[in-house]
């Protein structure tokens, strides 16, 4: 809501919310807002009049694709996770095109649809590639050490946090450092903590929010992480190493499937979140210290790596345009 509008794009949000599956009976409210939702995307098209209409899944996608299907304009989907969402699959009917990161998505969607292009990713992370060297004295940090990245979005993460705080001890032991983005939500607690026990942690870099990225990947030995399908994309073109933590809280499972995606192909270790506070410090500490496994898991997670996916989605949109005369 931030970075569309600076970019000088506008935002126009539209009355819709998904289905409780959990209470069947408060899903007529929802039903007025997808007709009210497919009568304002109805207004907005005749107003904006695209050549082509793209969704990525979401609430917001579904009527207005429906809805410009209708009136006879192109649509093109992009399915950035392994397991297609309910949106996704219901639009692909009537799509022209669908975008795809992962193999084997013809399970979901009509074979001639598909193009792979992999998921658009950060362009700075790829112009500023930033050494080992660099990026842990920007840090502070001990280069003699093995260093993990720990993640968990702008908002945090409670189970990764978690993790960390219930850990501190562990952590002092370990002869790891680390850089530990807590997100907004946890921050002044970890920061807390920290200062008032400083001189034991000199391995402990905690911040709120990480702006250069590419910092924190260049120091990073190891990641820890939610499955994220953007945040997963990076780490592929990046090689880098990552333990997966998905998030109980998504759709669908989202997350989930799109770590076991990279973990049968030994390109990830995964942890549920259930059983994160007493198995991921330990699984983080001991990986990090095996460069066999370390290596392997950089050979493997770059099998996956998409190399250019905006300018790919870009021309598909712009192919779409083309066949377009209304």
């Amino acid at each position: 809501m931030k970075r569309v509008p600076e970019a000088g794009y506008d935002i126009i949000g539209l009355p819709i919310c998904g289905f409780d599956r959990k209470h069947l009976f408060k899903n007529f409210a929802v039903l007025f807002k997808i007709l009210k939702s497919q009568w304002k995307a109805y207004h907005i098209i005749k107003m904006f009049k695209p050549h082509v209409v793209v969704g990525v899944g979401g609430f917001a996608s579904g009527p207005t694709l429906k809805t410009a299907a209708m009136m006879g304009i192109p649509t093109l989907i992009q399915e950035q996770n392994s397991y297609a969402g309910v949106t996704n699959k219901l639009l692909a009917r009537s799509a022209k095109k669908i975008c795809v990161a992962y193999e084997g998505m013809e399970r979901f969607f009509d074979k001639k649809k598909i193009v792979m292009t992999g998921n658009p990713v950060r362009q700075d992370l790829l112009k500023n590639v930033i050494s080992r060297d660099e990026a842990i004295r920007h840090w502070k940090l001990n280069p003699a050490k093995k260093t993990i990245l720990v993640v968990g979005g702008s908002l945090g993460a409670y189970t990764l946090n978690h993790c960390m705080l219930s850990g501190l001890e562990k952590i002092r032991q370990s002869d790891v450092q680390f850089i530990w983005q807590t997100g907004k939500s946890y921050f002044q607690q970890a920061k807390k903590v920290i200062e008032n026990n400083s001189n034991e942690y000199p391995m402990l870099f905690v911040t709120d929010f990480i702006s250069k990225m590419e910092y924190a990947y260049g120091a990073a030995d190891l990641i820890v992480s939610r499955a994220g399908a953007g945040s997963i994309s990076e780490f592929c073109l990046l090689k880098k190493p990552v333990i997966l933590v998905p998030s109980p809280n998504v759709a669908e499972d989202h997350q989930t499937k799109n770590a076991l995606a990279l973990v049968e192909q030994d390109a990830a270790l995964y942890v549920k979140d259930s059983e994160a506070k007493g198995e991921l410090l330990d699984l983080a500490i001991q990986t990090v210290q095996n460069s066999e496994l370390l290596a392997q898991l950089r050979t493997n997670i770059a099998k996956f790596a998409h190399h250019n996916s905006a300018d790919i989605i870009a021309k598909e949109v712009h192919k779409l345009a083309e066949t377009h005369h209304g």
